[in-house]
């Protein structure tokens, strides 16, 4: 049975996750550096790792399996876990994929070269109502997905 991890600092959408996770009755591990409270669900696990650059990202690609779906909108770590055969999506609902890692970490580091030489904004988009209706669609599919596959 597949599992959900949750990149869950500073993602929107922990709460939609938990609903939908329970609806399946799949176990979701919330994997943060600190900030998130205690939940009294016996599906979701919080983990909270030390501080540093990418602790989290790490423990989330130790213990991902093939088939498990990962939430999160770093792309480096989107990467790594489709390495390991996960299923990600972006807390907007776009699916990360071997067709198109390449191109999104290329952006990334363009926007990082714009950034630095004073070229680029810090513009991130805000998140709306269909941002998170576009997720809970696309994690509804992940996880038939994922069921499909095991």
């Amino acid at each position: 049975m597949s599992i959900i991890y949750v990149d869950a600092d500073a993602c929107p959408v922990r709460n939609e996750v938990k609903k939908v996770a329970f609806r399946y009755g799949l176990k979701t591990i919330m994997v943060s550096n600190g900030g998130i409270r205690p939940l009294r669900d016996e599906l979701v696990e919080i983990i909270i790792v030390g501080h540093g650059l990418d602790v989290a990202d790490d423990w989330i690609e130790s213990h991902i399996v093939k088939n498990d779906i990962v939430i999160t909108q770093d792309i480096l770590l989107a990467a790594r876990c489709l390495e390991k055969q996960a299923l990600v999506v972006a807390p907007n609902g776009n699916e990360f994929s071997n067709d198109n890692i390449g191109i999104k970490k290329s952006m990334r580091e363009f926007n990082r070269f714009l950034r630095e030489t004073g070229e680029g904004g810090n513009y991130n988009a805000a998140f709306t109502q269909k941002d998170r209706s576009k997720f809970l669609q696309k994690l509804d599919l992940l996880i038939i997905k994922a069921k499909e596959a095991n």
